[in-house]
């Protein structure tokens, strides 16, 4: 065991970070350490279905998570999303795919059942790599999520539909209502006591146990509310998530969550190492051109469906280009459904191994398909799909606003309650379309184009408000203002410090920093919070204020020098202090200043 164990820590350590640092992730990484040490490869290690049944125990801890992180009424929210769309994927894409394998020469029975396993896509697969993008808070994220719930709610059926579509010849086939009755009365009562036992467990815990212990006990409502689940005849990864939602709202999420992800990251990469063991790459070896073609037809019809559906539900097209990207690939409960569909002698065995195979190619050609994605699709599409720039026909204004984000939304609407008149630009058509949504008026066009400033009657303005968030744009269209509109005063907002620098070269004298004076507030309430009167306070972080508008002007001439520049900063840190110690000194000796 220990052996094993090293085995696939050290392949791991060895190969995924080369698979990540080529953009590839992390998944694509552990299933090539599986193909590598298994049977296949190298045979260092050859027991995959022992591995593989263990691991699976990742894709719970996973769905536990992430049901913490979804609180009831965000779930509830998602209704319509879950039973909508994600049923709407499931049909589709199984006729699709069930109708594929049926011309291909399997019967009805068989038919379904592949097309039903093939619409699945990997929770664990999909998910995990979402996270790593940071994609998860997106449209397409979130409705990947909510189809990829429903599918594993729609397992119950399936597993139902085996016996069914099997047929016994002695006794006609019949549904287990009792099993069924059994199922939702359990899901029923976790749902309407977990939450009040979970929470009295776990201040027990905190209260009488160690740090070892809350582990300990973390463990336990995942594996016991998994294997009550799968005892009632639902999936595991189910009954983690029900546990996982009943303590969103607990005081104890955010420790249950630090305690389970390292467990989460071993098992999950555990589980990609034993899907990639188990791949036939001999099968792979003598028939590559059929398993290309039907891994090819795979990700092409489940693309296809996700992206018609997602369009169907109002989604825009990339995000439905997004999704269908992240989802294309198969899933792990079909190694399950394959396996019994060959128990029940619905599938040939040959069949399934081809099945199995497609399955995990398809999930091997996920990350590539990311990639083709990143750098291709995208590009491609952004610019076939970029809207034409805005005409601009009202009438001069006295204010121009470039950039019409957080900064740029906060100052309009401040002019608005003044009635001043402005004109909003901004670059971005999501967000344009985001902010026309809540009734704003604003134009969409790129300000780094001289003509839409002739549009937008820069030349009669007041003054210009500079509120873009990327640095080189910002210096873009600061350069064309100062070229071609000397006169005109700039108002802008810098990102941070080197925004501020290469503004200054252009001769912007009115800046204000994003964070800067926010930090200044929140840093006068942490004065006042350690017990400093509010006027100590506030006369510390005026001197700070002071001091940092003067070192700016000086770090600007010296900035390209690196050496001096953190010169400058160390000895800015002894003159603040002398400074305070300076004013404190000045102000004990007159009391009436105090």
């Amino acid at each position: 065991m220990l052996g094993q164990i090293a085995i696939f820590l050290a392949a791991a350590i060895l190969i995924v970070p080369v698979f990540q640092k080529l953009g590839l992730g992390t998944v694509i990484g552990y299933l090539a350490v599986g193909i590598l040490i298994g049977p296949w490869g190298l045979g260092l290690v050859t027991d995959v279905d022992s591995i593989l049944h263990f691991s699976e125990f990742g894709v719970v801890l996973l769905l536990f998570i992430i049901g913490l992180e979804l609180q009831p009424s965000r779930l509830w929210v998602l209704r319509r999303q879950v039973f909508g769309l994600g049923s709407a994927q499931m049909l589709v894409t199984s006729l699709l795919l069930a109708l594929t394998a049926w011309l291909l020469g399997l019967a009805v029975p068989a038919a379904l059942l592949a097309g039903a396993g093939l619409a699945m896509s990997s929770t664990a697969f999909v998910l995990q790599t979402l996270a790593e993008r940071s994609e998860l808070t997106t449209r397409h994220g979130r409705e990947a999520f909510s189809i990829l719930l429903f599918q594993d709610l729609a397992v119950i059926p399936l597993l139902a539909l085996l016996p069914l579509l099997a047929g016994q010849p002695d006794a006609p086939p019949r549904v287990d209502w009792n099993g069924a009755g059994l199922a939702l009365a359990a899901v029923a009562a976790m749902a309407a006591l977990g939450r009040h036992v979970l929470r009295h467990l776990f201040r027990a815990v905190a209260r009488f146990g160690s740090r070892e212990l809350f582990t300990a006990a973390a463990l336990l409502v995942v594996i016991s509310t998994a294997l009550l689940m799968n005892g009632v005849g639902l999936s595991m990864p189910l009954g983690a998530f029900i546990a996982g939602v009943l303590m969103a709202d607990s005081e104890f999420r955010h420790e249950v969550e630090a305690e389970l992800v390292p467990f989460k990251g071993l098992l999950l990469g555990l589980f990609f190492i034993a899907v990639g063991m188990s791949v036939n790459v001999g099968l792979v070896r003598t028939e590559p051109a059929p398993l290309a073609a039907l891994v090819a037809a795979l990700l092409t019809i489940k693309f296809a469906a996700l992206f018609a559906v997602s369009l169907l539900s109002g989604s825009r097209s990339d995000t439905a280009r997004n999704l269908g990207i992240a989802m294309a690939g198969g899933g792990e409960f079909a190694f399950v459904l394959f396996t019994l569909a060959r128990k029940h002698e619905l599938i040939d065995g040959g069949a399934v191994d081809m099945l199995m195979v497609v399955v995990t190619l398809s999930l091997l050609s996920s990350p590539l398909l990311y990639v083709l994605n990143d750098r291709v699709l995208s590009r491609w599409a952004g610019r076939g799909s970029e809207p034409e720039y805005d005409r601009i026909d009202e009438p001069a204004n006295p204010v121009i606003i470039f950039g019409f984000g957080r900064v740029g939304q906060i100052i309009s609407r401040i002019l608005h309650m003044r009635a001043i008149p402005f004109t909003a630009l901004e670059s971005n058509p999501t967000q344009v379309d985001f902010v026309r949504k809540f009734g704003s008026k604003i134009h969409y066009g790129d300000a780094t184009r001289l003509d839409l400033l002739r549009s937008a009657k820069v030349d009669t303005a007041k003054l210009c408000v500079l509120a873009i968030n990327n640095i080189e744009t910002s210096v873009r269209v600061a350069e064309l203002l100062r070229r071609h509109y000397p006169q005109i005063p700039i108002y802008a907002r810098a990102h941070n410090r080197l925004h501020c620098y290469k503004l200054m070269d252009l001769g912007v004298q009115v800046l204000y920093r994003d964070t800067f004076y926010s930090s200044l507030v929140l840093a006068r309430s942490i004065l006042e919070g350690l017990g400093l009167p509010a006027q100590d306070a506030a006369r510390t972080v005026e001197m700070f204020r002071e001091h940092d508008e003067i070192l700016l002007k000086r770090q600007h001439a010296i900035y390209q020098d690196e050496q001096a520049l953190i010169e400058s900063v160390l000895k800015s840190r002894a003159e603040l202090q002398s400074l305070f110690e300076s004013d404190k000194s000045e102000r004990s000796n007159k009391p009436w200043a105090a």
